[in-house]
């Protein structure tokens, strides 16, 4: 009887075949994180960055930089910054949420302060220019400063419509394109720019990378409804609790009737919640085909993400790339 193995997940066939350059950029971060000044630095940036993080957009990078034959050396610290941004918007973001948890551990605000938190962000952002600048490349600059602009936009506006009940889709998906997408099409694009490549293949990386984040972000808000605390590193139900108007919850509300609306502006829009209104959510979700939907959405957004880099050439790495969308879009299987 033939045993099948299960197959490597796509993240950890790019962190194998990129080990190499990832040690390096593991070594520039932890260089670069450090403090003699504020030893309180490296410690809340040390309890984030080694909570067990997939490290998938440093990754994105160096993996876009391979394919394009990069001879550069900063492709390291185009990675490192990468790293850098993302880690400053999630202690910037456990803060605007209140959040307890994250990557299974508590958040370095519930650990520390909101102030450790805020100021520390600050400083893994400071870090992340500084390592922008020493590449010397002034359209990398830009790149990697445009998104972190377009994070921060995307998540004051996620807060301005927090909570309010005729939220559409199509500003749903400005607020996640802005505080995910915008990243993951960055981290992409530079590893193209970097590496000297042809215009159609930057733009290919920058579509690849703003899809599949896209798909991983509607794929986290799901997950958030209908997955696992050990799939998300955080409690189930915390957007319901929080009252984020994510994509599940939008696609409820076109469906639901008088007396369904009543229950969600009772809970969401009044904040007035009570023990079994997270099952209830979930009934009338799955009543109303809301978490089916949503789900279609992340496999469209997954295809789009695989046909983007369809024009690169064939590699090993593409095919990793090309199998990580439906690897995300899966984790809902």
């Amino acid at each position: 009887m033939r045993i099948t193995l299960p197959q490597e997940k796509p993240q950890d066939q790019l962190a194998s075949l990129l080990n190499h350059d990832m040690v390096k950029v593991n070594s520039l971060i932890k260089k670069r994180m450090a403090s003699d000044a504020a030893p309180r630095i490296p410690e809340v940036t040390e309890h984030l960055i080694d909570a067990g993080g997939k490290r998938l957009r440093p990754l994105l990078t160096l993996a876009a930089a391979e394919m394009c034959g990069n001879t550069s050396p900063y492709h390291i610290h185009l990675a490192a910054t990468v790293e850098f941004i993302h880690t400053a918007t999630l202690l910037h973001d456990d803060v605007v949420d209140e959040s307890k948890q994250r990557r299974g551990r508590p958040t370095a605000n519930l650990l520390w302060d909101n102030q450790s938190s805020v100021l520390v962000g600050d400083y893994l952002f400071s870090r992340s220019f500084q390592l922008m600048v020493e590449t010397g490349n002034l359209r990398v600059l830009d790149i990697l400063a445009n998104a972190s602009a377009t994070i921060a936009e995307g998540e004051v506006l996620q807060l301005t419509v927090a909570q309010n009940l005729s939220t559409t889709e199509d500003t749903y998906l400005k607020v996640i394109r802005g505080k995910t997408a915008a990243l993951f099409g960055a981290a992409c694009k530079v590893g193209g720019v970097i590496s000297n490549a042809e215009e159609k293949i930057i733009d290919a990386l920058a579509s690849y990378g703003d899809a599949l984040g896209v798909c991983f972000q509607i794929t986290d808000d799901l997950l958030d409804y209908n997955g696992s605390s050990a799939d998300l590193g955080k409690s189930i139900g915390d957007d319901f609790r929080e009252r984020k108007m994510s994509l599940p919850l939008i696609k409820v509300l076109k469906k639901s009737d008088v007396t369904e609306k009543e229950f969600w502006k009772r809970t969401i829009e009044k904040g007035d919640q009570q023990d079994d209104d997270l099952d209830f959510a979930l009934k009338l979700m799955t009543k109303h085909n809301a978490l089916k939907d949503t789900h279609n959405d992340a496999k469209f957004w997954a295809e789009k993400a695989k046909k983007s880099i369809s024009i690169l050439p064939k590699s090993k790495l593409r095919n990793i790339l090309t199998e990580l969308p439906d690897f995300v879009v899966n984790r809902l299987s």
